[in-house]
């Protein structure tokens, strides 16, 4: 799996005092720089090394979000008396139960 098709983040760190750069499927790897730039090089290269040890070792490398399918569907446990509210609030809006959630997430 190329290193590039992984979810990247740089964001400032002020515990650090530095740039941070992230991969969003390797949540254990981080890269610390002065600069944005620097913090993505070093994270890619990081991400890129981790995936060539991971091959060598004969483990699985994880699959980038960004090529795996969603089907638009996931389960929420949430108390009866949530769902009764919700359930209700939908009604009062003339909207199914699963619209007016997905609307508030999107928000």
């Amino acid at each position: 799996m190329p290193a590039d098709h992984y979810t990247y983040r740089v964001t400032w760190s002020p515990e650090d005092g530095e740039h941070v750069g992230l991969c969003a499927e390797f949540p254990s790897l981080s890269w610390l720089a002065r600069s944005p730039d620097a913090a993505l090089k070093g994270i890619r290269a990081m991400v890129a090394d981790t995936i060539a040890d991971m091959k060598k070792n004969g483990e699985s490398v994880p699959e980038p979000f960004a090529e795996k399918r969603y089907s638009g569907e996931f389960r929420v446990r949430i108390p009866p008396e949530q769902h009764r509210a919700l359930a209700m609030l939908a009604a009062e809006q003339g909207v199914s139960l699963n619209r007016l959630v997905s609307m508030k997430l999107a928000a």
